[in-house]
């Protein structure tokens, strides 16, 4: 019995993890740290959820596709939003920073100790070939949680998903 309910628990999080955030596909929830759990009582898989911030446009779609995700691995689904702790982009994964500079977005410098993080002033490295040589065009890139960055060696443009 306690074998099939680890079975059961490693499916959903299996189901729920691999979900990728809609709009930053190249990370998954689990990559990002807003998939902060997923219980299994019986049939019913219970997700935590935390979103990057209250006003995510993406949160209800995060939901639905994890709802979605645990209901095709055969649980009925329940999901969570948790709001408390704030999320962080200290919750990001080694993988997810990897990940993100592979599909061309500086991943987070640091770790987010303050709200001084927002505005930051430490250089941000080009995704693409790695130069420091780099310079702010916009506070907001793609979506809120982005900046918009330019490369002044190689010359692409480039998003820096900011330290939250």
């Amino acid at each position: 019995m306690v074998a099939l309910a680890r079975n059961a628990q490693a499916l959903a999080w299996a189901a729920a993890s691999a979900v990728p955030d809609p709009e930053v596909p190249c990370v998954t929830v689990a990559d990002l740290g807003i998939l902060r759990g997923v219980t299994v009582h019986g049939d019913l898989a219970i997700a935590d959820v935390t979103p990057t911030y209250s006003g995510c446009p993406a949160v209800l779609a995060i939901e639905l596709a994890i709802e979605v995700a645990l209901n095709d691995a055969g649980f009925t689904a329940q999901i969570n939003r948790i709001m408390e702790p704030a999320w962080t982009t200290d919750w990001i994964t080694p993988e997810g920073h990897e990940k993100l500079r592979a599909y061309g977005i500086a991943p987070p410098l640091k770790a987010a100790k303050s709200k001084r993080a927002l505005f930051s002033r430490d250089v941000i490295a080009c995704p693409q070939c790695g130069s420091a040589n780099t310079e702010k065009l916009s506070e907001f890139g793609s979506t809120a949680c982005k900046a918009q960055f330019r490369c002044r060696a190689c010359r692409e443009p480039f998003d820096y998903f900011k330290c939250i």
